[in-house]
């Protein structure tokens, strides 16, 4: 999606805002829609289908009588079921009184618990389904690694490679090569400098051919908003040296970027054939250490890789749908885990982004393609569904432990108590949103 920066008025601020409403446009959209497309299997008559609060800009009503509207802040959307008094499903008892029984019987409070319990957890239930839906697409698109590994396309760099796309690799210095695990765990085990020997299938003949070390200090991938996207790194930039020292190998960049202790580095960057110079300040940042913890590092937020990509093929169903299930998982785990350290104070509160947060990674990321654009969307998708189950009286999980207590003792909880109870969780997500607000705005 870089494109979109080249058009006349749709850069910067622009973009980030475009960028913005599409995100949250269509996660809103799918979680809100959960909730109308079940309530509506449950009997429950929908009123009002909002993206967004404040001032209308557009509406229509259906023939079902559900006003389908966009209102003019895109910070969320709600469905109005019949019978409630505001967008958190509160039962409005004089409007109920005055139903007649048609109505009442489609009504959200008429309805019997389990029927409201399914419309509510529909919402959460819709993002984790986008989610799982767009990273199996994604995999069925782009492909899974060839059992035998394969040469697929590669990154230029200023040394030397007779590698050619298509070449099937035998051989790692002299050790048998049986897949890409084989190729990782080989090319640790040699020193940065130097060269490798490979022995290579090209198509009839078994050549032996000497290529660069695997792990150059190649640029694979920028981090929106981190000090490499703000100095202006590009994915495929190899960086030659730091503060006039060479690096070999990404691991020495790692150890440069280390040393400078968040002081500015000085970069030379190789970039299609061009030698340019680019100065950027390291930033701390809270990283997971691998073992469910976090650790501090000075980082430039840039990832390594192979300069080449393996050939593809493309998988079954049930590899894309195994793919997507686990990368919605891992996002969950992902996530719960910040929120526990975070809590127990382990890593800065000062991670939580808020809506301009949001709105600037996504529209950093809209510039570098449309995959990592798509792929941003499932995640917020599956963090958007998280967030609604905690049990927080005014969200999806505490009107689900609402219920349950409803289930258990027979009757509602006390109308009083309902709206403490709720006055407290709106309190706190205020609150919260608040503190990522003052994030965001710290950052900029």
């Amino acid at each position: 999606m870089e494109w979109l920066a080249n058009i006349p008025f749709v850069g910067g601020p622009v973009l980030t805002i475009l960028a913005f409403i599409v995100v949250m446009g269509i996660v809103v959209s799918i979680h809100e829609y959960g909730h109308y497309i079940v309530g509506r299997w449950c009997g429950i008559h929908s009123e009002v289908f909002s993206l967004g609060f404040g001032p209308v800009i557009y509406s229509r009503t259906d023939k079902r009588g559900t006003r389908w509207q966009v209102a003019a802040v895109p910070l969320g959307g709600y469905v109005k079921f019949l019978g409630d008094r505001d967008a958190a499903s509160t039962a409005a008892s004089d409007d109920l009184a005055e139903m007649d029984s048609y109505d009442y019987r489609r009504s959200f409070p008429a309805a019997s618990v389990w029927r409201r319990s399914l419309t509510v957890l529909a919402g959460p239930v819709a993002n984790f389904i986008l989610s799982f839906v767009v990273f199996a697409g994604l995999i069925l698109w782009q492909g899974v690694a060839t059992e035998r590994p394969t040469i697929g396309e590669i990154t230029p760099t200023p040394y030397e490679n007779p590698m050619q796309v298509g070449d099937i690799i035998l051989t790692f210095n002299g050790q048998s090569v049986e897949n890409y695990g084989d190729l990782i765990t080989f090319s640790r085990e040699v020193e940065g400098t130097g060269k490798v020997d490979l022995g290579v299938q090209r198509g009839e003949d078994t050549l032996t051919i000497t290529v660069p070390y695997f792990h150059l200090p190649l640029v694979a991938d920028v981090a929106p908003l981190g000090a490499a996207s703000k100095a202006g790194l590009k994915s495929g930039d190899i960086i030659l040296a730091a503060d006039g020292v060479e690096l070999a190998s990404f691991a020495d960049l790692r150890d440069a970027v280390e040393a400078s202790e968040d002081k500015e580095v000085q970069l030379t960057i190789w970039r299609n054939g061009e030698t340019l110079e680019l100065g950027l300040t390291p930033e701390r940042r809270d990283f997971p250490d691998g073992q469910g913890g976090f650790v501090q590092r000075v980082m430039i937020g840039v990832y390594g890789a192979f300069y080449f990509e393996p050939a593809t093929a493309t998988p079954s169903l049930l590899t894309a749908m195994e793919f997507g299930a686990n990368r919605v998982y891992g996002v969950i785990t992902s996530s719960l885990s910040g929120m526990k350290h975070m809590i127990l104070g382990n890593i800065s509160v000062k991670n939580l982004q808020g809506p301009i947060g949001i709105a600037q990674i996504s529209g950093a990321t809209a510039q570098v393609s449309a995959i990592r654009f798509i792929t941003l969307i499932a995640v917020i998708s599956t963090a958007i569904g998280l967030l609604n189950l905690f049990p927080i009286p005014i969200l999806d999980g505490g009107r689900l432990v609402i219920y349950i207590y409803e289930a258990l003792r027979g009757k509602p909880p006390n109308p009083r108590f309902m709206q403490t109870v709720m006055m407290v969780g709106f309190a706190l997500i205020l609150s919260i949103m608040l503190l990522a607000s003052y994030n965001d705005i710290m950052r900029l």
